[in-house]
């Protein structure tokens, strides 16, 4: 029996020994790690995390790209897999809204006009039609970016009407798209034949096989307008601005912007509530090559490109992308269609220098997943976005680390107010692009997009947090 607690007591002494032993050792190597991570550089420390994730449960299988590329040597900083092609999910917006702001200018608005035809007699009767020209305002009603909703938008349109002395219709309400004068740019949309009338210009046609005999160039900016039916059109031939006093109507072959149908319907039936009775239909009349001569009401101007690229960004509107897509085609291409829109962007980034290695452009909001960018694409679009005399316009828009849009709820520590960003999100689609600024005043881009993650967004977005708030440090 003693020799029992002999060894009980023995093994007790050796086992404690060698636990106090062991403890020592892990406490050493704690110490020796704490101390190690000390003294890593902040890209040490980045690129140390970067061989971690590697192995984490959440992006050990994932398919994933990070670089951070600084904007003033334009020399990557710390990469890993930069050049591959990973889908960038939302992302994708950077690319559509800057072709837009590119094409379009920041402050160029939309023009929504109310117009009468025929007259008004003693007794308040119109015998005539009601027009509302559009121009394809991609926030036409929506209440989006600072526009007004559509109520507020046609009771206004209605007490225009009843303040013209208008109390009864006898005509239709007609609904066209034209581009106005005062949002003419260097070039009319090159498909698209337009005709003059009074401030506006209506599409009556397409460019195919125009007479180069009958076109004649207009040298005069300031006032190439006159009263005479004059078509205008950019030549096929000379690539500038001409008209001419005799064209035929040819079959429209591209989509123009579609008519407010919407507006229209709900006007009339506001109108009748409101005791103003309209006896014709609500018809869209795409093409007209005889108007009729009209007399202002009203119009409502659109917020500006600025404020709804603002609001696509900040809030990630998918809607509002796409119809930034589709404007962008029309005014460049007189074409709104989602092809002409690719082509247009496309087009547009390759005279940017945008890296095309292993890119796809499908859509303009980013919800494909045929979509294709590298990281190195991203980050060099950026950093070249910077000497754009837009640019401060552009990085308004783009969420704030812990403060606004789709990264207020994020980066609320090292990152707090130092990173500007397009979020993306997909079914394992995971993706951040844009600005950090550091603590040393450094401005660097970044990009970091993943794919086939494991686990909750919630975890895949706590790593890429790991990942990027370090950058602040460099």
């Amino acid at each position: 029996m003693r020799k029992l607690y002999l060894i009980i007591a023995l093994y007790t002494i050796f086992f404690g020994f060698s636990q106090n032993i062991e403890e020592k050792s892990e406490k050493k190597e704690r110490i020796t790690e704490i101390l190690e991570k000390k003294t890593l550089t902040p890209k040490e420390q980045i690129e140390e995390n970067i061989e971690k994730m590697q192995q984490d449960p959440v992006l050990k299988k994932a398919n994933w790209g990070f670089v951070i590329y600084d904007t003033r040597t334009k020399k990557t900083v710390v990469s890993y897999n930069e050049s591959k092609s990973f889908i960038p999910a939302s992302t994708t917006k950077l690319l559509t809204t800057e072709t837009a702001i590119g094409i379009l200018g920041v402050k160029y608005r939309w023009t929504t006009q109310l117009e009468y035809s025929g007259k008004i007699d003693e007794n308040g009767v119109l015998n005539g039609n009601l027009y509302i020209i559009s121009s394809g305002d991609p926030s036409l009603g929506s209440g989006k970016a600072g526009s007004l909703p559509y109520s507020l938008l046609i009771n206004n349109f209605k007490q225009e009407i009843i303040q013209k002395g208008i109390k009864r219709i006898i005509g239709d309400i007609v609904i066209q798209i034209a581009v106005f004068k005062d949002n003419i740019k260097d070039a009319l949309p090159p498909n698209i034949v337009w005709l003059e009338h009074n401030n506006y210009y209506l599409p009556v046609g397409a460019t195919i096989d125009i007479s180069l005999q009958k076109e004649q160039l207009v040298t005069t900016r300031k006032s190439p307008f006159n009263d005479e039916k004059r078509y205008f059109y950019i030549s096929p031939y000379t690539k500038k601005m001409a008209f001419t006093n005799d064209y035929t109507e040819r079959p429209l072959k591209v989509k123009l912007p579609d008519a407010p149908m919407y507006l229209g319907n709900n006007l009339k039936s506001t109108l009748i509530k409101s005791g103003v009775y309209v006896s014709g239909k609500v018809v869209a009349r795409m093409l007209d090559n005889n108007p009729e001569n009209r007399f202002f009401i009203t119009n409502y101007k659109s917020p500006t490109v600025s404020e709804i690229i603002f609001d696509t960004n900040q809030r990630s509107d998918n809607a509002l992308a796409e119809a930034l897509l589709r404007v962008s085609a029309f005014h460049k291409e007189g074409n709104q269609t989602l092809e002409a829109g690719k082509e247009v962007v496309i087009d547009y980034l390759k005279k940017e220098g945008f890296d095309m290695n292993g890119f796809i452009y499908s859509d303009g909001s980013g919800l494909s997943r045929s979509n294709l960018v590298t990281p190195i694409s991203q980050v060099k679009f950026l950093t070249k976005l910077m000497s754009k005399s837009h640019y401060n316009e552009y990085f308004r828009s783009l969420p704030i680390g812990g403060q606004s849009g789709t990264l207020k709820n994020s980066f609320k520590g090292d990152g707090y107010g130092r990173i500007f960003a397009k979020t993306g999100t997909l079914n394992r689609v995971k993706c951040l692009a844009g600005y950090i600024k550091t603590r040393s005043g450094r401005v660097l881009a970044f990009s970091l997009l993943i794919n086939n993650y494991e686990g909750s967004v919630q975890q895949v977005k706590s790593k890429m947090e790991q990942l990027v708030e370090p950058v602040v440090n460099l």
